[in-house]
């Protein structure tokens, strides 16, 4: 079996198991499993393992006996079969299973002792809005929405940081979305944010700009001036398309270029947009 190297993933040996077992398991949730090289049943467990244990970077240590090598620890277990898995808490073992399990069963069994494994990707995003982050919030943001879409809590956070980040008709699709019942204090506050934004975004510059846009549409620095009217009131995903349209006419025009790879670099990791246009970009230059 493989090693994944990994912040809290560990092999388990006579040397560190006072410190793994003793103390690590004080401070958080320590998953032991019991292996064997080459032996298909450790096999198939091991990437069910390493992507639980990818989901609970701060709150699970996964430690690893090899069973051939740490005979002396998997003696001290009891163990009788592989692969086995124990669940230590508090430097007690309080759960576990032996043999295969699927994955959906041993994420239930977890369930008991670990938090949801979106709320420590909430807490870091919320600590980072706190601070005025919404950019570095954002990628955490999603990441809650994208584990758990009917926490309501992660749908409101990443509704934020989307309204904050330029996405409106993003957000304001997923406001929509939003059942009465949850429709609390945030709904009102976050509907009237897409309300402010939506209008700060549409100013006579912009109206005016537009209009010479559709009058002259062979005029290509009518366009960028458009774009960076649009970018100044994030309205990015319109900015980019118009400077996109520009770099296919005359790849070379003006700063055109320039401010595209501008726009993209200051979307948020994350940003479905960044990755989109960047490829579109790197297609006209290859």
């Amino acid at each position: 079996m493989q090693q994944m190297m990994s912040n809290n993933i560990v092999d388990l040996t006579v040397e560190n198991f006072q410190q793994v077992i003793l103390e690590v398991s004080k401070e958080k949730i320590v998953l032991i499993e019991f292996w064997a090289q080459g032996y298909e049943p450790c096999q198939e467990l091991q990437p069910v393992m390493e992507r639980i244990a990818g989901d609970y970077p701060d709150s699970l240590l996964l430690a690893r006996v090899d069973c051939d090598r740490q005979q002396e620890v998997a003696a001290q277990f009891g163990i009788r079969n592989l692969p086995t898995v124990m669940v230590v808490k508090d430097a007690q073992p309080v759960d576990g299973f032996a043999g295969i399990q699927p994955e959906i069963e041993i994420r239930a069994m977890l369930g008991k002792y670990l938090p949801n494994p979106e709320d420590e990707y909430l807490a870091k995003a919320a600590e980072l809005i706190g601070a005025g982050d919404y950019s570095g919030a954002f990628p955490l943001a999603k990441q809650a929405f994208e584990i758990n879409p009917d926490n309501i809590d992660s749908k409101y956070l990443y509704i934020d940081c989307l309204i904050e980040t330029g996405a409106v008709p993003v957000a304001k699709g997923l406001l929509e979305e939003i059942k009465l019942v949850d429709q609390d204090q945030r709904y009102h506050t976050l509907q009237g944010k897409v309300e402010l934004a939506e209008q700060a975004a549409d100013t006579p510059e912009i109206r005016a700009l537009q209009e010479q846009a559709e009058a002259n549409p062979d005029d290509l620095q009518v366009k960028v001036d458009l774009a960076v009217a649009m970018y100044q009131v994030q309205r990015y995903e319109e900015a980019l398309e118009l400077l996109h349209g520009v770099l296919l006419k005359d790849f070379g025009f003006g700063e055109a270029k320039k401010l595209i790879l501008d726009i993209i670099n200051a979307l948020p990791d994350g940003d479905s947009l960044k990755s989109a246009y960047r490829r579109k970009v790197y297609s006209l230059m290859y």
